[in-house]
């Protein structure tokens, strides 16, 4: 039985002998057949460009040859390289004989009505951020922002901006197959096709969709299986035009445990930080909020909650259902002193986080030496000890990631891991060192 590269050799001599030797060198030379089973042939091309002169000027020919050769309703996928030169970026287009019959069912958003637009307080802070999502929500056909990185810490709005984003696109375009998905959603969802032996209809699905929103990217971190699932079906989206916007809680350069090709690939549109809302709009959704659940905050409630609760729109939130709550139940008015009472099992006014400094001062004291010391190259046994026990503390008491603090150490994110590992290993074995490091601790939770 001959090969699918013999059929496909007798295809070209077909062609060759239709077309002129310049057309039949500059098209069809560079094409090379992949593979042919159940019926499909697959043929692996330069680019785009070399598809549609397949499927315009060259589609009597080759169909004629192929039909000849590999037998009647033969079909044809294309492969092709979304990066010049970059094989891992290859994507799979069905012919056009193929795809123009292709039909797909109506599919549930997943989207909360409540996380529109009109519900979006904006301020100072987030008004970028609200003005290119609310760009793409108008303009679904256009690509200027794709893919959209939207990251930010816990409770910023993330979520509700995304969505927005997805209920306009609706609005403006009821027929769009739109997706909200989480991170984590998405990797179990693979799981469940790698155990039911569906991997390709699992990527054939997320591949029909037309604006794939993926909340908490970061949650597919160490998931090789999920990061590759992934790979083409980006590809593919972003090639055919298709929005992707995705959220995290740092920006792509800081993921760690996602392979670069995929960081790269989130890079190629616009990447924009979700602050910690500003005081004003702090005041503004406090208004926004409790206005929504039928309660009037008076001034002074509001600048009180506004200047103490600074962490996020989750936490605001939190605070005023709380107050409606005592409120309601104890019928009682809504006092600057009943807000310092919800405050107070609600969250810790005027807090101090751990930071990196911290860690660094702490350790150096810890260890007997200046601090400065940490930052220069020297290899003594003390210093790479204690240079090791901050790249532990800041990573488990900071947001900052493994590249980051290798950064700010002037080292690199492997030699971070590292770094980390080893303090874990010696705190298992070492009595006097485990209780150094505990000591360390303890100071710095002084701060807290």
């Amino acid at each position: 039985m001959a090969t699918h590269n013999e059929l496909w050799q007798k295809c070209l001599e077909i062609i060759k002998a239709n077309i002129t030797e310049n057309q039949f060198e500059t098209w069809f030379m560079p094409a090379v057949c992949r593979g042919f089973d159940n019926g499909t042939v697959l043929l692996s091309l330069p680019s785009d460009y070399f598809r549609e002169q397949y499927e315009g000027r060259f589609f009597k020919i080759l169909s004629l040859a192929m039909k000849r050769v590999f037998g009647q309703g033969v079909k044809l996928q294309y492969t092709l390289n979304v990066a010049k030169n970059d094989p891992d970026s290859s994507i799979v287009i069905d012919s056009s004989e193929k795809s123009s019959i292709v039909e797909y069912d109506d599919i549930d958003s997943q989207l909360n009505p409540i996380y529109n637009f009109n519900n979006y307080c904006v301020g100072n802070s987030n008004k970028l951020a609200h003005t290119i999502a609310e760009y793409i929500g108008n303009n679904p056909n256009k690509v200027d922002f794709n893919p959209l990185f939207i990251h930010g810490s816990t409770g910023v709005g993330k979520t509700h901006l995304i969505q927005a984003i997805g209920i306009r696109v609706k609005e403006i375009k009821p027929s769009a197959r739109v997706l909200y998905i989480t991170a984590r959603l998405f990797e179990n969802q693979y799981g469940v096709a790698v155990h039911d032996k569906k991997v390709t209809d699992f990527i054939n699905f997320y591949q029909s969709i037309d604006v794939l929103l993926i909340d908490d990217i970061q949650e597919i971190a160490g998931k090789s299986g999920t990061q590759k699932a992934l790979f083409p079906i980006f590809n593919h989206l972003h090639h055919k035009g298709k929005l992707i916007i995705m959220t995290s809680d740092r920006p792509p350069i800081e993921l760690d445990g996602i392979m670069e090709r995929l960081i790269s690939r989130f890079g190629w549109g616009v990447t924009e930080e979700l602050p910690k809302p500003d005081l004003e709009l702090r005041k503004q959704i406090l208004h926004h909020k409790s206005a929504k659940n039928g309660l009037s905050l008076p001034d002074d409630v509001i600048d009180l909650i506004a200047e103490h609760a600074t962490d996020s729109v989750r936490e605001l939130e939190g605070i005023v259902m709380s107050l409606i709550t005592r409120a309601t139940i104890l019928n009682l008015p809504v006092t600057a002193e009943l807000a310092k009472v919800v405050m107070k099992s609600t969250i810790k006014v005027n807090k101090k986080k751990i930071n990196f400094d911290m860690i660094v001062e702490t350790t150096a004291v810890a260890f007997n030496f200046d601090p400065d010391v940490i930052f220069t190259k020297n290899r003594m046994r003390n210093i790479a000890d204690a240079r090791q026990v901050i790249m532990y503390l800041a990573n488990k008491y900071t947001d900052l990631s493994s590249t980051m603090i290798g950064a700010k150490l002037g080292r690199t994110h492997a030699t971070v891991l590292y770094g980390i590992k080893t303090v874990e290993n010696r705190m298992g074995i070492e009595k006097s060192f485990c209780e150094t490091v505990e000591q360390i601790e303890t100071q710095l939770n002084k701060y807290k």
